[in-house]
């Protein structure tokens, strides 16, 4: 198989896993009761100055979780980019490929640990999908 096809794949699984991360994380409502409201009640109340600007740990969160959305909407992007490119250069990008792979490792066992299985999961399957595409050009 083509490492332009695995770029792809691996395009398309980012694009999901933004997609799910941005409606369910980001912009999910909470679902387990008072409690969960409560803890988001405080997060949005308790501000303090962070280099001069008024935060709370909502703002952290949050800002994190929209910094996450874009960063996975611009992978997405790249990867399906690199398939495009890696054709004419492989030697090139073999170690961005590569890095990239490590990248989705590392996250998928932060996914599995601190959220979900499902994060995980995914994470793997974009790892896989880079780390196809990297032997794949090393085969070419």
């Amino acid at each position: 198989m083509k490492p332009t096809l695995f770029l792809r794949v691996a395009s398309v699984l980012t694009l999901i896993h933004c997609a799910g991360h941005t409606i369910g994380g980001v912009f999910g409502k909470p679902k387990h009761g008072a409690e969960e409201i409560a803890v988001i009640e405080t997060m949005k109340a308790h501000r303090f100055d962070v280099m001069g600007s008024m935060h709370g740990y909502w703002d952290f969160f949050f800002g994190y979780g929209l910094g996450v959305t874009v960063t996975l909407l611009i992978q997405g992007i790249l990867f399906w980019q690199l398939g495009s490119l890696i054709k004419a250069s492989p030697a090139v990008l073999r170690p961005i490929v590569a890095l990239f792979c490590v990248n989705f490792l590392l996250t998928s066992v932060i996914g599995f640990k601190y959220f979900f299985i499902g994060a995980g999961i995914l994470e793997l399957l974009i790892a896989a999908s880079l780390a196809l595409a990297f032997f794949t050009v090393a085969s070419a």
